[in-house]
């Protein structure tokens, strides 16, 4: 991890942490639109998840597949695909985080977003510094908390489980719509 980034999120995460209140930041077109700039239409994906990609899923991400199907959507620009748009979500400590990923057709993560966060704290994980961690991340990267992606104090549960989320989004693009 750069050393910059890690003094900046430290001390833009460790100053002061105000409680977090639910709020929506993005919609889901919105995303799309701020992911993918260039695109001139989303297609749908079938994302229905079998037992076996299920069992797939969990073995590549090490995170259980909480739901039978996958938000997932396809960008294009003419003919010419320019990735995913996956959005997810996983609980913070009591509450749902939704959350949005870009997946490059290099299978690689372009963009991460919290779109939506209703826990009273550890509101945190919607830095972009700290999502910043996951961009060019792909399936062979370890994505560990503590130890690829950096904790934040007060926000342990969020940022654990996001990279959880992360590490799933990863294995279930992999499994369902790589290649």
């Amino acid at each position: 991890m750069n050393k910059k980034l890690l003094f900046a999120l430290s001390a833009a995460t460790t100053a002061v942490h105000l409680p977090a209140h639910a709020a929506s930041y993005l919609s889901v077109e919105q995303a799309q639109k701020e992911f993918f700039p260039g695109a001139d239409r989303f297609e749908l994906r079938d994302a229905k998840i079998n037992e076996a990609e299920k069992e797939l899923i969990e073995k590549k991400s090490g995170t259980k597949v909480r739901l039978a199907e996958q938000k997932a959507w396809r960008a294009w620009k003419g003919t010419k695909p320019l990735g995913y748009f996956l959005v997810d979500e996983v609980y913070g400590k009591h509450e749902f985080i939704t959350y949005a990923a870009a997946i490059d057709p290099n299978g690689l993560l372009s963009h991460v977003q919290i779109l939506e966060y209703k826990e009273s704290y550890g509101g945190d994980v919607k830095n972009p510094l700290w999502l910043k961690q996951f961009l060019g991340k792909g399936i062979a990267a370890p994505l560990t908390l503590g130890n690829d992606i950096v904790n934040i104090s007060g926000a342990t549960l969020s940022c654990k489980h996001v990279t959880d989320g992360i590490r799933r989004i990863l294995a279930t693009y992999e499994v369902k719509f790589h290649g």
